[in-house]
């Protein structure tokens, strides 16, 4: 099956997404984030550098959950992000899930 390739719009979705989870992540190692998570290290890493930009729903999920974000607030927060933030924009504070 060929893929079809991605949009700039895609690929620019995919490094805010990224941008996003590197923030959430802070100080904590990309192994240990991503064994909570249950997805491998080189999964979160790909994701977090946009080289896997299009991530299966599941894999956002159990990541989300990991870092303590609201699925709601995170596609809030990628929404606004691309409607208004420019290429090096970060979009705003990060979606904090309620406790």
């Amino acid at each position: 099956m060929v893929r079809t390739p991605l949009t700039p719009e895609e690929r620019a979705r995919g490094e805010r997404l990224g941008r996003l989870l590197r923030e959430a992540r802070g100080d904590r190692s990309m192994p240990e984030v991503a064994a909570v998570a249950g997805v491998s290290a080189e999964t979160l890493r790909k994701i977090e550098t946009g080289r896997a930009p299009t991530p299966a729903f599941f894999t956002i999920v159990a990541l989300a959950r990991a870092l303590g974000l609201s699925l709601d607030a995170l596609a809030e927060w990628c929404a606004l992000a691309a409607a208004e933030a420019g290429p090096d924009d970060g979009g705003g504070a990060l979606p904090v899930a309620a406790a």
